[in-house]
């Protein structure tokens, strides 16, 4: 399989599709399945496919692939295979915008449905710009400096998020669902609302591949091969961090899938981010999809939060990383 990297993504893409759709409180047989995607199934399964698990599924896809394709775009920015998307403050810059968003009271109508997954957006995007800002000396922004004003920042709102939910004791129950990830917006509207975002974001973050295999000669070398440091830089993180505040912004905060992905990917595939990025992308979406279906599963007919089950994985996986770059190194 490792001869045909996307074959093999494609692959186990297709096979986490499927189980997506027909795994949860009522199952549907691969026969059913079919009929309903043809447009010949019964009523209860058409209805199911395509007003409840087909929108699902593609919103879950699509956080999926903007978690990993960034994940992979911030590692090879901060040359750092332990860089994830959340490293500067987009997770709790979303977070913040979230629980501000499910403090009001709003009426039920389509701004209404749409103000938490908008404040996050905005919140997230706002974030970044502050931890930028922050972090910029003159015309250059040290990748050091990114990543310590993203703690202080990260630090700042999440102090001031926890706050919010102290004194919104009503909404206490969903915030917490939604920073665990399991706040996942249902329906065909917030799915095409997500598409635009992700479209420009990872659609860069495909075409920087070469840039980014540049970067990580230095940004001294990079620049005496022809590199604009800074204006890469600056695309880069700005299409990262929208692909990522879209997904967090109408899926809640799922961990781990932007750190563990790419370094898979990476360990399967080698390090060539021309390629690297268009598998994580894919992989995301699978490995998401596949954590989601063990979410209904394992408390049926109840199900866990996505975030819950990224995390059981994805912290192990974090910390075999951590002791294999102590002996090996960082690559």
């Amino acid at each position: 399989m490792r001869r045909f990297p996307f074959l093999s993504s494609f692959i186990f893409l297709a096979i986490a599709l499927l189980l997506s759709l027909a795994v949860g409180s009522v199952s549907l047989p691969l026969g059913d399945l079919l009929s309903a995607l043809a447009g010949r199934g019964t009523e209860l399964a058409d209805s199911i496919l395509w007003k409840i698990r087909l929108p699902r599924t593609i919103l879950i896809s699509l956080t999926g692939m903007a978690l990993g394709g960034s994940g992979a775009a911030y590692q090879g920015l901060f040359r750092n295979p332990l860089a994830d998307p959340f490293l500067i403050g987009i997770a709790s810059g979303a977070g913040l915008g979230a629980v501000i968003a499910m403090s009001v009271n709003w009426t039920y109508s389509f701004w209404g449905l749409m103000a938490v997954p908008l404040a996050a957006f905005i919140s997230a995007l706002l974030t970044v710009a502050i931890v930028y800002f922050l972090a910029r000396v003159g015309q250059t922004t040290p990748i050091t400096n990114l990543i310590l004003a993203g703690v202080a920042v990260s630090s700042f709102a999440t102090s001031l998020m926890s706050f919010l939910m102290l004194r919104s004791d009503g909404e206490l129950r969903r915030a917490m669902s939604w920073l665990m990830g399991g706040s996942i917006q249902l329906g065909w509207t917030f799915t095409l609302a997500m598409l635009p975002y992700l479209l420009i974001g990872l659609g860069i973050l495909v075409f920087s591949g070469h840039a980014l295999n540049l970067l990580q000669f230095g940004d001294e070398q990079a620049q005496q091969l022809g590199l604009n440091i800074a204006r890469v830089k600056r695309i880069i993180l700005v299409s990262a961090s929208m692909a990522t505040a879209a997904a967090v912004s109408f899926a809640g905060i799922i961990g781990f899938i932007g750190l563990i992905v790419p370094h898979v990917m990476r360990l399967s595939f080698g390090g060539d981010y021309r390629r690297l990025i268009p598998l994580s992308i894919l992989g995301g979406a699978a490995a998401l999809l596949f954590s989601d279906v063990i979410a209904r599963i394992v408390l049926a007919p109840q199900e866990l939060p996505v975030g819950i089950v990224t995390a059981l994985a994805g912290a192990p996986f974090f910390l075999w990383v951590l002791r294999r770059s102590k002996t090996q190194g960082l690559w």
